[in-house]
């Protein structure tokens, strides 16, 4: 017998946090609400740090990632943690779903999948070529650089033939450790923002609208973004719907960011499928989706054994 049916998995800055800001608040409401509504299914779970030694994973049916927002800082350990706990119990979303969505060369499979992205160009790890010499091989006059592996816009940048040759240096550092990507500028996310729908169980429950502060292009609130509430169309909501579904294999909750390109074509700008911010202070009734399905994966298993 499991102990727990659920383990909410957070990071250890977000376990008892001594000092409360808006920031670290709106982390905690929102693990609240998964604990909150996996308890009215009638399942146990916990909140702990994904790097809990003290923990033993075996005692757990499922293991949910959430709020761990340092496992890309830490990923070497993160990744052993993965192979371990992977083989102790059942992993929300799967290793094998994370382990794909972590590199964005992810955005070529869902391109091979029928699923639009925007423009990108993949510069592989220790290539020899300058920026200046990638801009002109690609036709690039204005473009965002950054790393496959990453997250909260870590070493992102806009660049311009203004100042290509600043970035040289930084970029010739970065391409000895770590493949990078390069996509055009994106005109219209600047005009019109980046929408997050989110998705659980392949079914859209709610989206919201992200807009980045003026003179800037990332809308992440990390960097002055503004996030608003957001009803999609029609089209939008199958578009995400139809991403998650061009997956490796469908994930129990995703949060497909898209936008207008430069062609006037809806895009995917990220899939987010590890520890995605999905905003169930917004729609609370999301997280109720997600519970229920995983009440489900519960149900079916019991039934097979």
């Amino acid at each position: 017998m499991k102990k727990y049916d659920v383990i909410i998995l957070t990071d250890k800055r977000y376990v008892n946090p001594e000092k409360l800001d808006s920031y670290i608040q709106n982390i905690l409401d929102e693990d609240n609400y998964v604990k909150v509504a996996l308890e009215n299914q009638g399942l146990k779970a916990i909140r702990l740090s994904w790097d809990d030694a003290t923990f033993d994973w075996s005692t757990t049916k499922y293991v949910l990632f959430r709020s761990t927002w340092d496992y890309f800082d830490r990923f070497p350990e993160f990744s052993t943690w993965l192979n371990t706990v992977s083989n102790q119990t059942t992993l929300l979303n799967s290793e094998k779903i994370i382990r794909w969505n972590i590199d964005k060369h992810y955005l070529q499979d869902l391109q091979q999948n029928g699923v639009h992205i925007c423009e990108s160009y993949f510069i592989e790890k220790e290539t020899q070529f300058t920026l200046e010499e990638l801009s002109q091989k690609y036709n690039l006059t204005e473009f965002v650089l950054k790393p496959c592996v990453s997250g909260a816009a870590r070493h992102t940048y806009k660049i311009n033939s203004k100042n290509i040759t600043e970035y040289e240096t930084v970029f010739s550092g970065l391409i000895t450790n770590e493949a990078m990507i390069i996509q055009p500028f994106q005109y219209k996310i600047v005009e019109k923002g980046e929408i997050s729908l989110m998705v659980m169980n392949g079914k859209f429950t709610h989206a919201v609208l992200k807009v980045a502060k003026p003179g800037d292009f990332r809308v992440q609130d990390d960097f002055g973004g503004s996030v608003y509430n957001y009803i999609p169309t029609k089209e939008e909501i199958a578009f995400a719907e139809n991403a998650v579904k061009a997956c490796v294999e469908l994930p129990i909750y995703a949060r497909v960011d898209i936008f207008t390109d430069n062609n006037g074509k809806l895009a995917i700008a990220e899939l987010e499928l590890i520890e995605p911010e999905l905003w169930f202070r917004n729609y609370p009734a999301a997280a109720d989706e997600l519970a229920k399905g995983i009440k489900q994966l519960i149900n079916k298993n019991e039934k097979v054994i």
